[in-house]
């Protein structure tokens, strides 16, 4: 019995962990299609309330069936309901100890209506009013199991602001529309500095700084998709398509910057101007490791946890982005390992101690950036309100901005720039130690 109980805490431990580290869609006027589920509680959707918040829902072409020919339908045992997100864990934990179990009943829930309130023509609508402003999460409860559940869920959540208008954004999503418009200028203006110092520096500019360049330009077209998204979801619910383009964006965006991070690893373009097989290895296994993950990041964010298969998204999402940052730190450890060789060479040494000396700081700064964008946000988001959600993506997009001033920073073309000398030897050297490591792993 200790072993059971063990494991159903570990396993409402790790349904909180994803649970609280993704956004459940990206509109706040949602149609979903739930068909033969026989879920005990599903979770629609998640929104912050301020205080004067509405939840309408809309139901149509609702049915049921049973696998079992003797069973007899209660239309009370299934309806809608709301629970705060601080008590969300605790009815989880109630769900898992508490023998049957019906959500409806539950201290921690406000009950929006039952199925017995269902017309003849199985279709109902209801609207309320949220009177405690807080974080809420909409949840269909069904209390017999038994039972398969097919009907069409119409749900809007907004606020109303000083002019009487609706708001469909989260009560601490309002200033993102405007933070995400600055960070497009940001980004532009950089691009625009980093295009001046490229044209300046022509004679000595790499491709790997093009690359660099791309990057800037996909960020900074995220950042206006971004902004635009939030703005038609603010005022209408719906993002008119800005998603689309948002989704397209960040995944040539995800793609790049881990290009550029295992191209300055490997020092292609700068200490050499080729890569290795060992080097082409790593590309080809992270790029489409980064395909998959803005796949099961797109399901995760369009189909939300109302979907049977969401928590397995979620973490197959989790697995691959843990698998693309370790992998992305090996490229680095490789030119480390080379750099520290060649340094104990006469006549290079101390050019050379301060090509490793950049290294390392480029693979510590690494570590600390995707560290706290994969943990430390998430400690933000548990101890952030939900009216400061925006604090979140600000402490997010404040990390990525100063890893990419640091690595545009520390890589530009310069003269006099350690990191950029490229002599003949090191090449030589560089292919002399691939023949030597792949001479050992074969022996």
């Amino acid at each position: 019995m200790e072993d059971l109980n063990y494991l159903r805490c570990l396993k409402l431990l790790q349904v909180l962990f994803i649970i609280s580290s993704f956004k459940f869609s990206a509109c706040e006027i949602k149609n979903t299609h739930i068909v033969d589920d026989s879920r005990q509680i599903i979770l629609i959707e998640r929104f912050g309330f301020a205080p004067d918040g509405h939840v309408t829902i809309s139901l149509d072409h609702v049915s049921w069936r049973s696998n079992e020919p003797a069973a007899k339908l209660y239309p009370s045992s299934m309806g809608f309901c709301l629970v705060r997100d601080v008590s969300f864990p605790r009815l989880l934990n109630e769900s898992m100890y508490t023998e049957n179990f019906c959500v409806l009943s539950s201290k921690y829930v406000n009950l929006v209506f039952r199925f017995d309130k269902l017309g003849p023509d199985s279709s109902f609508s209801t609207s309320t009013t949220i009177d405690e402003p807080d974080e809420y999460n909409l949840i269909f409860g069904n209390c017999q199991k038994e039972f398969l559940v097919t009907m069409n869920v119409h749900t809007e959540m907004y606020n109303v602001n000083n002019n009487g208008e609706k708001d469909f954004l989260p009560a601490g999503q309002t200033p993102l529309p405007k933070f995400y418009f600055i960070l497009f200028i940001v980004y532009f203006a950089f691009l625009g500095i980093w295009g001046f110092i490229c044209f300046k520096q022509r004679k000595i500019v790499h491709n790997i700084h093009l690359i660099m360049a791309m990057l800037l330009v996909f960020k900074a077209l995220k950042m206006i998709c971004a902004s635009e998204d939030k703005m038609y979801i603010r005022n209408t619910g719906k993002p008119h398509g800005w998603d689309v383009a948002f989704y397209i964006f960040g995944f040539l965006k995800g793609v790049t910057l881990f290009t550029v991070i295992v191209l300055i690893g490997t020092g292609w373009s700068f200490l050499k101007p080729f890569l290795h097989d060992r080097e082409k290895k790593v590309l080809m296994f992270v790029i489409p490791l980064q395909v998959f993950e803005n796949i099961a990041s797109i399901v995760i964010t369009e189909g939300g946890p109302v979907e049977k298969h969401w928590l397995v998204w979620n973490e197959m999402f989790l697995l691959i982005d843990v698998m693309c940052c370790c992998i992305v730190l090996v490229p680095i450890l490789w030119s480390i390992k080379s750099l520290r060789k060649a340094s104990k060479n006469d006549g290079k040494a101390a050019e050379n101690l301060k090509k490793l000396t950049l290294f390392r700081h480029f693979y510590v700064v690494l570590i600390m950036y995707l560290y706290f964008t994969r943990f430390g946000i998430a400690m933000i988001e548990s101890v952030v309100t939900y009216m400061n959600e925006w604090v979140n993506v600000v402490a997010a997009e404040g990390a990525s901005f100063m890893f990419y001033m640091f690595i545009f920073y520390n890589f530009q073309p310069i003269e006099k720039n350690p990191y950029l000398a490229i002599h003949k030897d090191d090449d030589d050297e560089e292919e002399q130690e691939d023949d030597e490591d792949e001479e050992e792993e074969d022996a």
